[in-house]
């Protein structure tokens, strides 16, 4: 769930991201897992007459968290642990997540393609679904340089809200005629893929699946458990389960020529109990399950890439990332809630693998306005995406996006090899952040504003990690105008120049004061 540990971090008083010596651990498991920083009793020493106290050990680590009875072994049977995974550093936060992002890097799951733009239509439409609407944001989107269309929760029998229909998965042929093929059809004319979300672990009371097999629920004995968000927990462990929601799934993209699956999980696993151990604790077998049926489609699909989103946050580790291309980083898509949401995912998770979209300029959220620059550059340190009615959007806002995707176009292979960098800043109402990339030619930085600064005088924006005897130009590449910090004054952008990668180092450069909430983006290249 979201109040899992991703990563536990251990460090040295003082630790910060480009200094200090620290440790993480983190318990690649999609189930219940526990994680533990304690120090083992002090020993004791003697010197002559005197006895001195020595400060006992510190200890890190974690696992799984196993139910009562979850796990019996008879004689000679084993148990298997998931994989827990220690990285350590002598360069802070930083290097820390530089080891857990070169890890993941190297793994056959790595999406290995350019990160393509998404389009998902979830906060344009939500369960409105109309297909002269549907396909009016398509056009737009092929306009603006959107490489992929998701068609979101909404497109099946009796799913006119959150109450029903969960479970069934056939296309609702009374919004539907015919199916999906005709959508499907016109936004691949359009030169995008076309994606589908699908919530196979979760089904409504109001389903026919459900009257049909009101026993195939997770349940501790033979009461219901409670509802959340309107729906219950399919029980996995079942075979007849997990052949049934792989008959319907596996059907769909046999049918449709969908070529991403957004797979969600919108509610918490509790009273994990299966009929087939009398109710008993069955998290564990779950947690498998859910990875079979995955691998089986995954095996079947071979053309298919997957995203886990788990009502955006939940389910972010290694195992799950063994198996997906992509994670939706949180269902909060206001972008300055977004900037410490991805900041700190990203001490475990590299940019290509984070969901990050443009969404609409008064947050679904938090009801909050949020500049378009902002927006943008927040998504742009991500898997960029757009999740907006951008059909209510004005000409110049859309030429604005289409200039920020492709800057993102241009710049990804950078964004999504590089190393990631945060800035340690004395002023927290700025932020800094960016990537340099691993051969030391070039990196791409941004200047975050949150909020009204402390001070009137210029910060240092450093880029360190660069080669310290190369010069390098810097551009500010930021896409559209610059917002005024007062309304009597024009926006300043970061003048151009040359210089040392020392000085980018241990100097940076001099930023102007910035309104609140705006971004820059820095782009800085090897002369």
């Amino acid at each position: 769930g979201h109040d899992s540990a991703t990563v536990v971090v251990a460090g040295e008083p003082g630790v910060g991201f480009g200094h200090g010596e620290v440790f993480g651990v983190h318990v690649a498991w999609s189930g219940n897992t526990v994680h533990r920083v304690e120090r083992v009793p002090s020993n004791h020493a003697m010197s002559g007459a005197a006895e001195r106290l020595l400060p006992g050990l510190a200890t890190i680590g974690g696992g799984e968290l196993l139910l009562p009875g979850e796990i019996t072994l008879a004689e000679g049977e084993t148990y298997t642990t998931p994989w827990v995974y220690l990285a350590a550093s002598r360069s802070g936060l930083d290097g820390l997540a530089a080891q857990f992002h070169g890890y993941l890097r190297s793994r056959p799951a790595h999406p290995r393609l350019p990160r393509p733009v998404n389009l998902n239509v979830w906060e344009a439409v939500y369960f409105r679904h109309d297909f002269a609407t549907l396909t009016a944001l398509a056009d737009l989107a092929a306009g603006l340089g959107v490489e992929r269309y998701v068609l979101d929760d909404g497109w099946f029998t009796g799913r006119r809200s959150d109450r029903a229909g969960l479970g069934d998965w056939q296309v609702d042929e009374a919004v539907w005629p015919g199916g999906l093929h005709k959508l499907a059809d016109y936004v691949r004319a359009r030169g995008m893929q076309f994606g589908l979300w699908i919530e196979p672990e979760m089904v409504n009371p109001d389903s026919a699946l459900y009257r049909a097999h009101p026993g195939w629920i997770l349940s501790a004995g033979h009461r219901v458990p409670p509802l959340q968000r309107h729906q219950l927990v399919l029980d996995l462990t079942r075979p007849d389960v997990a052949d049934y929601l792989f008959g319907r799934i596996s059907g769909l993209l046999s049918e449709y020529p969908v070529s991403y699956v957004k797979w969600d999980c919108n509610r918490d696993i509790i009273d994990a109990g299966s009929g087939l151990r009398a109710g008993a604790p069955a998290a564990h077998d779950q947690a498998v399950a859910v990875y079979g049926l995955l691998d089986r489609l995954r095996e079947r699909h071979r053309g298919v890439e997957w995203e886990s989103c788990a009502a955006g946050g939940g389910r972010i580790d290694l195992a799950m990332l063994e198996r997906v291309q992509r994670v939706w980083t949180s269902d909060m898509t206001d972008a300055l809630a977004r900037q410490p949401i991805q900041r700190w995912t990203g001490q475990l998770v590299p940019p290509e693998y984070l969901g990050a979209h443009v969404s609409a300029p008064f947050s679904h959220q938090t009801g909050r306005y949020m500049p378009l620059p902002l927006r943008c550059a927040t998504a742009l340190f991500g898997h960029l995406g757009i999740e907006w009615d951008i059909t209510q959007a004005s000409h110049e806002e859309l030429a604005e996006l289409a200039a920020w995707i492709g800057l993102y176009k241009q710049h990804r292979g950078l964004l999504h090899s590089g190393r990631v960098i945060r800035l340690d800043t004395p002023d927290d109402t700025a932020w800094m952040h960016g990537v340099v990339a691993a051969d030391q030619s070039a990196a791409l930085m941004s200047y975050v504003q949150l909020d009204e600064a402390r001070s009137d005088q210029p910060a240092a924006l450093r880029a360190p990690g660069l080669d310290p005897a190369r010069r390098y130009r810097v551009t500010d590449v930021t896409p559209g105008g610059r917002l005024p910090r007062r309304p009597d004054l024009a926006g300043e952008r970061i003048p151009a120049a040359e210089v040392s990668g020392a000085a980018l180092a241990g100097i940076g450069l001099a930023i102007p004061v910035q309104a609140p909430l705006t971004a820059a983006v820095i782009l800085i290249e090897a002369a």
